[in-house]
């Protein structure tokens, strides 16, 4: 395969005061629990002209009378907002940029989340996303009146059918189906008008959706899995792929695994963007990016290293092990899958210990973590780009808004001398943004006048 010409799209994914698990101890971190500084986040954002803004999202805390010495140290699962109410906030304070968030297939009601996303593409003029997750939090599933967490099959088993109704249900009406004709009395025209009627394992939903197609037809739908299970359900119904891959080679043969999926389906490889994470600290000189790298991973406490790779382990209590000595064999959870493996593997190749594992992921989370001055940083997006490893990339902003704000002034200008990202957005929508088509309404039955 030859190396590919082109630009690359970019996403700001905006979590707290920086992904550094530590940046909030940071001096020059934001508290970001206001809108004023969400707003100015995506502010910086937009004004480098990303594709678009990204929210996670969680529904449980890991607070409370029993909380460890290490949930006192972090703010494990505090989040400010509930991400679609502040990107309906951020769509009327900004005007270009996407606006993505995070929505559970496992606590969420088909109907419900599509009027959501559908409104919020609607108040954005088509800049909306729906960031498709499936959950394995046990705390989560004691929230939403569950004893257990899903099984992970049982998850995807639900997101696959979910994914159909809420797709569906944004093709209740054609795009030209409210005529509101003054002079003949009809507001709508019935012939534009589909039934869902769904009856299915897990969700039986009449329809229609009432809320008129979205501006983009559908609200880009993005997924996160990288399991056997979530590859194949974003082959078959994701348009961006957000993904963790720590080395060249892995990155390549998950973007081949990917969209060689995607035939079966009949779907076309520029019909999916692969987005991996990347965690950038960067400096005007390698000696000032190691600093600022050093002065993050400083303020780590050991109970919040250790807490944060239980986490990336499947939930697993790691605390009974020698920091100093080797990660042991783990067994199987009901957590997570591929994140859970990213992380083992990371341990194996680097033969590093428990210390040295939470040290080398506290930053990146198991995403892909750059260091260096701009150059160094553009060469190595460069390449995962260039050899088809990557369609762009999530930028995990160490701090904010400084973190953001050093890679917006140092390394975008770097990638534009080269010709791999835009000076100038050439379009209004997400779609437009990352280059993907609008979809057709899906053809179900027409109903009757």
């Amino acid at each position: 395969m030859t190396r590919r010409n082109g630009q690359f799209s970019l996403g700001a994914f905006l979590l707290f005061t920086g992904h550094h698990v530590a940046a909030w101890r940071h001096p020059a971190a934001s508290d970001s629990d206001t809108l004023a500084d969400f707003v100015s986040f995506a502010r910086i954002a937009e004004d480098a002209k990303f594709d678009a803004v990204f929210l996670a999202d969680g529904v449980a805390t890991r607070f409370g009378e029993e909380a460890s010495a290490a949930s006192r140290k972090a703010h494990n699962g505090a989040y400010p907002f509930e991400p679609l109410t502040l990107l309906s906030a951020l769509a009327g304070a900004t005007s270009r940029i996407g606006l993505v968030a995070t929505a559970s297939t496992s606590y969420s009601d088909p109907y419900n989340l599509a009027r959501q996303f559908a409104s919020l593409d609607r108040l954005s003029n088509g800049r909306a996303g729906w960031n498709l997750v499936t959950s394995g939090d046990p705390k989560a599933s004691q929230n939403f009146g569950h004893g257990e967490d899903i099984a992970h099959g049982d998850r995807y088993s639900r997101a696959e059918e979910f994914i159909d109704v809420v797709t569906n249900l944004w093709d209740s009406w054609d795009d030209r189906a409210f005529l509101r004709d003054r002079t003949s009395g009809r507001y709508f025209d019935p012939a534009g008008f589909r039934r869902l009627d769904h009856r299915g394992h897990h969700f039986q939903v009449q329809g229609p959706l009432n809320i008129p197609r979205p501006p983009q037809g559908h609200p880009v739908v993005v997924q996160a899995g990288s399991s056997e299970p979530g590859k194949e359900l974003a082959a078959r119904t994701a348009e961006a792929v957000f993904t963790a891959q720590q080395t060249l080679d892995d990155a390549i043969a998950f973007y081949a695994d990917v969209k060689g999926r995607l035939a079966k389906y009949g779907r076309r490889p520029e019909d999916i963007k692969i987005l991996p994470g990347i965690f950038p600290v960067v400096g005007r000189t390698e000696a000032e990016a190691q600093e600022k790298f050093e002065q993050l991973q400083n303020l780590i406490t050991p109970e919040v290293g250790l807490d944060l790779l239980s986490q990336h382990a499947g939930g697993l209590d790691l605390s009974s092990y020698p920091l100093d000595g080797p990660l042991p064999d783990l067994p199987e959870t009901n957590a997570g899958k591929s994140r859970r493996e990213l992380v083992i593997a990371l341990a194996r190749r680097e033969n590093l210990t428990i210390r040295q594992l939470y040290l080398r992921i506290a930053g990146a989370r198991g995403h892909w973590q750059l260091v260096g001055t701009p150059a160094q940083i553009a060469d190595q997006l460069e390449e995962r780009f260039v050899n088809y490893g990557a369609d762009g990339f999530n930028v995990m902003a160490p701090t904010l808004p400084g973190g953001l704000a050093d890679f917006t002034r140092l390394v975008v200008p770097e990638l534009r001398r080269r010709g791999l990202f835009r000076t100038e957005y050439e379009g209004t929508t997400l779609r437009d943004h990352l280059g993907l088509k609008r979809p057709a309404a899906s053809p179900l039955p027409l109903a009757a006048e």
